[in-house]
């Protein structure tokens, strides 16, 4: 069930506040980004456990994978409305390092907006001091007591989390977090989320970031403001650690979204285990439909109000009836899918970053080199002779010394 966390786009969590020791800053980091897709280096808390993971940067087979090629991933709607063009981007929170750099349409839809919307901006000092309060250990006490801890503790030290890490954290966020570091083992992680992902590029080209929502709200849409359902959400959630089964779900859920797949995604009730008890159904109520009319009204604004905007939150509030497609054009926008059909994963060299080419060779002037080189240019061609070459190899000869370059850096565009 908490796979769908990763696509509906729950909480950035706490302030990286320095009244704490550094291990707690980089989990209380990690909290709040890998639950909604932004970069965190959480394994520098837990790098002395052999057993742990590679950090995400260490996951990566060769320097620059992800960064040289771009491939379309993730559903792409344009909607336009009074002359003016917006996009709705659906996107999951943890990411493999090759999604690092969009693909050429996403590229080009980025380009073509002019402010970045996004559930949370994690950087948003509002935002900051609203989460920067520490739970109240009464009720974390309360909520995490009995075997109910004991297993907590069990997978805190599964996922090489120190003792006492995350006991600042209120009880769902301790157990959330653990939801994203399960996913390391099979290269997921919340440092490659597509958003954060989108919001350092906005931000290394002065894009304005502008948040739909709030953090108390999605805290509150989190826990269901109730004791007793928080404990159960943490039940479901240890169970599914146990047992295994989250990683499997997590892989399965990570192909839908990179091949664009909004048909199967549409029909996550079938294949979710979301929605199995009263508690799951809350649950999901309150994390897509009762969040999407707001989602829309600030898309709505800001495209009212002049802007082109990217708006970027978790896929799952793009499908269905209470989708925010469907939403957008019941307000009167023109809804176009771009990217949202099943798709085999291409990567296209993007030109900015492909290998130059090697100078070429200038001639050594001297009279000794300069003999050398005649003397070999002449053994060259006696040898060609001797072996019955066609005159028109002596103009093809500079070719063959490198290999020719690719056609594909001339032609994609940016």
């Amino acid at each position: 069930m908490r796979i769908l966390r990763a696509l509906v786009a729950p909480l950035r969590l706490l302030s990286r506040g320095t009244d704490r020791p550094a291990p707690q800053r980089l989990l209380a980091r990690l909290t709040r980004q890998a639950l909604a897709g932004t970069g965190a280096c959480f394994l520098a808390v837990a790098a002395h456990a052999a057993a742990c993971p590679p950090s995400a940067i260490a996951s990566l087979e060769k320097p620059g994978i992800g960064l040289r090629n771009g491939v379309d991933r993730g559903l792409l709607w344009r909607i336009e409305r009074d002359g003016r063009t917006s996009w709705l981007y659906g996107t999951m929170h943890l990411g493999r390092g090759e999604w690092v750099r969009p693909g050429p349409t996403v590229q080009k839809a980025m380009a073509q907006s002019d402010t970045l919307a996004l559930e949370l901006d994690s950087r948003d000092e509002a935002t900051v001091r609203a989460l920067s309060q520490p739970a109240d250990p009464a009720a974390v006490a309360r909520v995490l007591s009995g075997e109910r801890a004991r297993r907590l503790e069990r997978q805190n030290t599964e996922a090489c989390v120190p003792p006492g890490s995350t006991a600042r954290l209120p009880p769902i966020l301790q157990v959330t977090t653990l939801t994203a570091l399960a996913a390391r083992a099979d290269g997921l992680y919340a440092e490659f989320g597509v958003d954060e992902t989108l919001a350092v590029s906005a931000r290394n080209s002065n894009k304005p970031i502008v948040a739909l929502e709030n953090a108390a709200d999605q805290l509150r849409w989190l826990t269901g403001g109730s004791e007793a359902e928080e404990a159960e959400q943490i039940d479901a959630m240890l169970d599914e650690l146990e047992s295994g089964r989250l990683r499997g779900q997590l892989k399965t859920l990570a192909d839908i979204w990179a091949r664009s797949d909004a048909a199967r995604l549409a029909r996550y009730p079938e294949w979710c285990e979301c929605l199995n008890t009263p508690a799951e159904q809350r649950l999901m109520k309150r994390l897509l439909d009762d969040r999407n009319p707001g989602l829309a009204d600030g898309i709505e604004r800001l495209h009212a109000g002049g802007r082109s905007a990217f708006a970027a939150v978790g896929a799952l509030h793009m499908v269905g009836a209470q989708g925010l497609p469907t939403l957008m054009a019941a307000r009167g926008f023109t809804v176009t899918p771009v990217l949202t059909e099943a798709q085999a994963q291409m990567a296209l060299p993007m030109p900015s970053l492909a290998a130059p080419e090697p100078p070429a060779r200038k001639a050594v002037r001297g009279g000794k080199n300069v003999k050398g080189q005649k003397a070999s240019k002449g053994q060259g061609q006696k040898a060609a002779a001797k072996g019955g070459a066609k005159p028109a190899a002596k103009a093809a000869a500079p070719k063959s010394g490198k290999p020719a370059p690719k056609a594909t850096n001339s032609k994609v565009r940016r």
